[in-house]
């Protein structure tokens, strides 16, 4: 008896945090445990070796002709910080309410196990089955995937498929779900500023020295004009137009300013620049500021002209932006504003490009789009408006896979994203949780799907 609701608890256990080393027992367990997990539903299992955490490639072959699906996942979690705002611990999954909390539940945890359990459920069904299914989960996707590009170029011919199915995107609430259309990409970086050898005496040496604080804050506000745009030069230039068939489906949406305003807990919006906010987060690319620091930052005040400052930011791009011509657009412009009495230092992290595809049936749906992934849309809209009561949204979203354009790149492969987590599922937050109804009539859209492509729905 497959339960996935028991194995997404013993899943949740296991404290997958990517990013720091001392959790590296937790990813080799719960690598472990979803590889054992493949392997006991009839998969045939490979650990992928990487430089830091391996890839689980799981198969079920058939005949070469039979279509294939790509399912992808990630088995490692964001840190559980700050622990004392859990009302229960991290990674002691408790049900409650009709949801599952624990950190990782919905990120990636509980939406991976959705798919697995229907591709159980319907090879059970049906063992003879002509579908070839391929799961890859892997360990780096809340630090930027590194080593996942390098595995699909490697493993190229042997992941030639159909289309990549997952569920790494949210939806509005239980009822309304969203079939994610589009990506952004993201360019991560950091500004440095660097003025005297040491800190200064603000006293004995203020209004000679240009102090690095006022000349980060300066280049910071800079890097935005009135209207709320990004002030690079050049920065909107490649920007894809919004078709009208995505205004209407974002006209179903149904949540108000007003509400979207009192769930965020702010005053009001920024400059909108004739964009609603939900436009913006999904159509229009984005430059934020993520950390600053310089300074003293300690109780009361130390009265010094600091040596250095700087800060943190990253963009979110939309389709066609380049990630690679962004940093350089930005790297122009900082240098070229940055004061000569200062010393500018930049570096960028991780970065992805954005991602769009059109499903069936829209005004500008290309005339070859694949027949299977044109079956696994429709398919999907059908399951979803049966098991949820309503048709699901056709949406971009403002948030970044940046493996999702490298398998379009890559591997010329389309990916249908079913949105399964929701607002109040506090990803990257305390209190995660993942809804267990959600879960229960997720595994029955995936099974449809599954049957759908196969030919035997």
């Amino acid at each position: 008896m497959f339960d996935p609701v028991e194995k997404l608890a013993a899943f949740t256990r296991f404290p997958s945090v990517s990013a720091d080393p001392a959790f590296q027992s937790g990813m080799e367990g719960a690598r472990d445990f979803i590889a054992s997990l493949l392997a006991d539903s009839g998969f045939t299992v490979e650990v992928v070796p990487t430089p830091l955490h391996p890839i689980v490639l799981a198969k079920r072959d058939g005949d070469p002709t039979w279509p294939h699906v790509i399912i992808y996942g990630h088995y490692d979690v964001q840190p559980p910080d700050p622990l004392n705002l859990w009302q229960t611990a991290p990674f002691e999954p408790a049900v409650r309410d009709g949801r599952m909390y624990g950190r990782g539940a919905a990120d990636n945890k509980g939406p991976l196990m959705v798919h697995l359990a229907a591709a159980v459920k319907v090879l059970r069904e049906n063992p003879d089955l002509p579908l070839r299914i391929t799961f890859l989960v892997e360990g780096e996707e809340e630090i930027g995937s590194p080593s996942f590009l390098p595995f699909l170029q490697e493993r190229r011919r042997e992941l030639a498929a159909d289309f990549v199915l997952l569920s790494d995107t949210g939806s509005p609430n239980a009822e309304q779900i969203v079939i994610t259309t589009g990506l952004r990409g993201i360019v991560a970086g950091e500004i440095e500023v660097i003025g005297p050898r040491s800190d200064l005496h603000s006293g004995v040496h203020g209004g000679a020295v240009y102090n690095p604080i006022q000349a980060l804050a300066e280049l910071c506000a800079g890097l935005h004009g009135p209207d709320g745009r990004v002030n690079v030069p050049g920065f909107y230039d490649a920007v894809l137009g919004v078709e009208d068939w995505e205004r209407e489906e974002l006209s179903r949406l149904g949540v108000s300013k007003e509400t979207y305003r009192a769930f965020l807990g702010v005053n009001g919006f920024f400059k909108n620049d004739g964009y609603s906010p939900f436009e913006l987060v999904r159509f229009q690319p984005t430059l934020e500021f993520n950390g600053i620091f310089g300074g003293y930052q300690g109780e009361g005040s130390k009265t010094v002209i600091p040596s250095r400052a700087g800060a943190k930011f990253s963009c979110r791009l939309v389709p066609d932006q380049d990630p690679i011509v962004i940093v350089e657009l930005l790297e122009k412009t900082l240098r070229e504003r940055c004061p000569p009495e200062v010393e500018l230092r930049l570096r960028f992290g991780h970065r992805g490009a954005p991602y769009l595809v059109v499903p069936p049936g829209r005004s500008n749906t290309p005339a070859d789009q694949p027949p299977t992934l044109a079956r696994a849309f429709a398919t999907a809209e059908r399951a979803v408006a049966r098991q949820f009561g309503k048709p699901p949204l056709f949406l971009r979203e403002g948030g970044s896979v940046p493996i999702i354009a490298d398998f379009k790149r890559e591997l010329g492969l389309d990916s249908l994203m079913i949105g399964l987590f929701l607002p109040e599922d506090n990803l990257h937050a305390p209190n995660e949780s993942f809804h267990l109804g959600v879960m229960a009539k997720g595994i029955e859209v995936s099974a449809s799907i599954l049957r759908s492509v196969a030919g035997a729905d």
